[in-house]
């Protein structure tokens, strides 16, 4: 698992860092994501689950937002 701490970043970067980071991984693995900035606690998980992404929501507090993101294989969809 790769875990990524993007609370103290504001919207796009936590985008951003999401998608390399995606990039850089296998088909199975999974990312740890923490967010803080309500931009990006939108944009973030909505950019996943339209590109397919499996998303678990740890937590959705008034403090952060944490996901788990399964990396998919794209291709295969």
């Amino acid at each position: 698992m790769i875990f990524i701490d993007l609370t103290p970043f504001r919207c796009p970067v936590p985008l951003v860092r999401v998608k390399l980071a995606l990039k850089s991984m296998s088909s199975g693995e999974t990312l740890h994501i923490l967010l803080s900035d309500s931009g990006s606690r939108r944009d973030v998980p909505l950019f996943l689950k339209k590109q397919g992404y499996n998303i678990q929501v740890l937590c959705d507090d008034a403090i952060q937002l944490a996901l788990v993101v399964t990396k998919v294989d794209l291709s295969q969809g």
